[in-house]
C-alpha cells in the first residue's frame, strides 16, 4: 500500500505547477475576454483610413462606369433615340451627385 502512495507523493510537487498555471489562466480570463471585446469594437486609425480609401475607390469606379454609359447614351441620343436621351439625363444626374462626394485631387 505504501509503495503505491510513493509515486503519487513524488508527482504531487510536479502537479502544483499545472494547478497554478490553470488558476492563473482562470483569473486572467475575464480580463483577456474584455480587452478582446474592446479591441473588436474599436476601429484603429489605419483601419478607418483603409475603409475610407476603399469607399472612395468604389465611388470613382462607379463614376467611370457612369461616364462610359453617359457617353454611349448621348451618342444614341444624337442618332435620334429619345429613350437614350432620358437615360443619358439620368446618368448625368447620378454623375453630378457622385462627383459631390469625391474630393478634388490635391495639386
Amino acid at each position: 500500500m505504501i509503495l503505491r502512495l510513493v509515486p503519487i507523493a513524488l508527482a504531487a510537487p510536479l502537479m502544483s505547477g499545472c494547478i497554478a498555471s490553470t488558476a492563473a489562466n482562470l483569473v486572467t480570463a475575464p480580463v483577456r475576454v474584455a480587452s478582446k471585446g474592446v479591441d473588436m469594437m474599436t476601429t484603429s486609425q489605419s483601419e478607418s483610413d483603409e475603409k475610407r480609401g476603399r469607399d472612395l475607390r468604389h465611388r470613382e469606379e462607379r463614376l467611370g462606369r457612369l461616364q462610359r454609359d453617359y457617353d454611349k447614351h448621348t451618342k444614341q441620343c444624337m442618332n435620334g433615340n429619345e429613350e437614350a436621351c432620358d437615360v443619358a439625363r439620368a446618368d448625368y444626374g447620378e454623375m453630378e451627385n457622385l462627383r459631390a462626394t469625391i474630393p478634388a485631387p490635391q495639386r
